[in-house]
């Protein structure tokens, strides 16, 4: 049964009603496709065509940089048959309607609450499909957790397009210490400076590049669509470093 993976004061955490009933259709050691077959022959499923999007793609983002604007982008510019490894974390909070016309393209996302799959998970999926372009939409705070994955990317020559959200923060983290009731008022500078990136600023470009990963900063919409393009283009892995 869905339960929600932090427990919030005064929040629920049980995902469904007190009245729902929940069914097993597979256990761990069953055949879980077969069951779902099955499920789809029992409702008449089977008749009903899956939905197609048959709108017409977003046009390139203008202007600042905002979460809208960099979906519309990469939903303008996303190729057909790429592979999505998101872990965007607050940035990418407005990716999902404009993208939702894109080419055709298979989207990875976390369902928990682990912080740092994002690099592996596209090197992961370079590997596995060498012929597909691979996009890693990452945010900075959880790219510190396994930067090494550029190196790998170098190293095997792994067709990869970073795109590093560059806040500068564990932003995701203040908003968890928000909801545990932590973040109410000031919760202090001890607190405040473990979820903070600056101080030096971490220059992601020049991080790469000493990994053998090529790329550029952004600090605007025009910039990001022309990087964006370049990354797409070029053969190998690439960076682009957008600073919010």
């Amino acid at each position: 049964m869905p339960i929600a993976f932090f427990a919030y004061p005064n929040k629920p955490s049980k995902l469904y009603p007190e009245d729902c009933e929940g069914h097993v259709l597979a256990r761990p050691d069953e055949d879980q496709i077969a069951a779902l077959e099955m499920l789809c022959e029992a409702v008449g499923a089977r008749q009903i065509p899956a939905p197609v999007v048959n709108r017409e793609r977003p046009v390139l983002g203008s202007g600042a940089i905002t979460s809208g604007a960099l979906g519309a982008s990469i939903g303008a510019l996303l190729p057909e048959n790429a592979v999505v490894a998101d872990e965007a974390m607050t940035t990418g909070r407005g990716f999902f309607a404009p993208t939702e016309a894109a080419a055709p393209h298979d989207w990875l996302s976390n369902m928990g609450g682990s912080i740092g799959f994002g690099p592996p998970l596209a090197t992961g999926a370079a590997v596995a499909c060498p012929v597909r372009k691979v996009i890693g939409l990452q945010a900075d705070g959880s790219a510190m957790y396994t930067v090494q994955a550029l190196w790998t990317q170098a190293r095997e020559g792994l067709d990869v397009t970073t795109v590093l959200f560059s806040n500068r923060a564990y932003h995701i983290l203040k908003g968890e210490l928000a909801s545990v009731g932590a973040g109410a008022g000031n919760p202090g500078r001890k607190a405040l400076d473990m979820l903070d990136l600056g101080h030096p600023d971490i220059d992601w470009v020049g991080l790469a590049k000493s990994v053998g990963v090529p790329g550029a900063r952004v600090a605007d919409m025009d910039g990001f669509n022309r990087r964006f393009a370049e990354g797409l283009a070029t053969p190998g892995p690439y960076l682009g470093e957008v600073v919010l």
